[in-house]
């Protein structure tokens, strides 16, 4: 399967830079499997097309602060990315930009009470980083961390909208740290939406999966197969497994949703409760034993997201779906609008 046979072609103006003014107020596209029916709708409008014996399953992983801008003893500036908590939780390990200049032992200094240390290069990308502050960790994130945006989303200057970043690339749902990137899908809930859900009996199930720097990362093979995910762990608890286990349609929201789904579904259908980790790479051929149905945002060109909505709504009618989002204007990425697949 070829990776090139997943692009598609989007107008750079049509990237969403904000997200919506009020967070259910993003458009949403419903795409009906069983027909090919396209239609146009608002994400207010999720509560009445559900029905009874639906669960949504949400991804209730919390974003970190972990985009943090430093400068090294000569005063060049250089930006930190946290990948991944080490042994304790002062060490991580980091992506540094730029990084072809840094060598073991480079001090990186935040303020006056706070700088970082490098330990030794993991990667060509990556290090290992030990940080030293006056505060605890997440005290020390809150002062000097950012949003961690992608790239396609532009800020001007170090600080940019820090403030409405760090409220709006966040869920309303978001309970455990640990993730470097938003579960986009989910951005579009708000407290009314999920009031609503609640007055027609419409149960939410969290599942967490920590979504890592993989979520950033091309496909880079020509062959799809030959692609090689990312390491990311999730949990489920023992009441969100037995209430989407009890539900006639599971409707998940977003790919994060899906992937902690079908890492834990068995040869019968029903999803154990636990923790664990996965690298599963779902693409067209897949077989879906868990999710009935998903929410989920607009992805980017051959991206292992767009393959994964390929995979769960077949590739020519997703493709036919893109073009009309392009046609009709739809937001597109993080902060932009949303897909339903029924």
């Amino acid at each position: 399967m070829r990776t090139e046979d997943f692009t598609y072609h989007l107008p750079e103006e049509l990237i969403a830079q904000s997200p919506s003014e009020k967070r259910d107020h993003s458009r949403m596209m419903i795409v009906h499997r069983s027909t090919g029916q396209i239609e146009y709708s608002h994400f207010y409008a999720l509560p009445r097309l559900l029905k009874t014996g639906d669960i949504l399953v949400v991804n209730d992983s919390r974003v970190i602060p972990a985009r943090l801008i430093g400068h090294k003893a000569t005063g060049g500036a250089i930006e930190l990315l946290l990948l991944e908590q080490q042994d304790r939780q002062t060490r991580w390990v980091v992506l540094l930009r730029p990084g072809k200049r840094v060598k073991k032992g480079t001090k990186i200094f935040f303020d006056a009470a706070s700088r970082a240390e490098v330990i030794e290069q993991v990667t060509e990308k990556k290090w290992l980083c030990e940080f030293h502050s006056d505060a605890d960790f997440e005290t020390f994130l809150e002062r000097c961390g950012k949003a961690p945006l992608p790239p396609y989303i532009k800020r001007k200057g170090a600080d940019g909208t820090k403030a409405a970043d760090l409220e709006r690339y966040q869920t309303v749902y978001a309970r455990v740290p640990g993730s470097i990137a938003a579960p986009t899908a989910g951005l579009h809930f708000s407290d009314e939406t999920i009031a609503l859900l609640k007055v027609r009996h419409i149960p939410i199930a969290p599942v967490t999966l920590h979504v890592g720097f993989g979520t950033f990362l091309p496909i880079e093979t020509e062959c799809v197969e030959d692609h090689m995910m990312e390491l990311e762990n999730f949990s489920i608890s023992d009441a969100s497994a037995a209430a989407i286990n009890e539900a006639q349609r599971v409707v998940a929201v977003g790919t994060t949703s899906v992937r902690t789904l079908e890492s834990s579904v068995d040869d019968s259908g029903n999803i154990a409760s636990g923790h664990g980790s996965t690298r599963l790479f779902i693409y067209p051929g897949f077989q879906f034993r868990a999710v009935n149905a998903l929410l989920t945002n607009f992805h980017l060109p051959a991206s292992s997201l767009f393959l994964l909505v390929c995979a769960f709504g077949g590739t020519e009618l997703m493709k036919e779906a893109y073009r009309r989002a392009v046609e009709e204007k739809f937001r597109f990425y993080s902060y932009g609008d949303c897909m339903l697949i029924l």
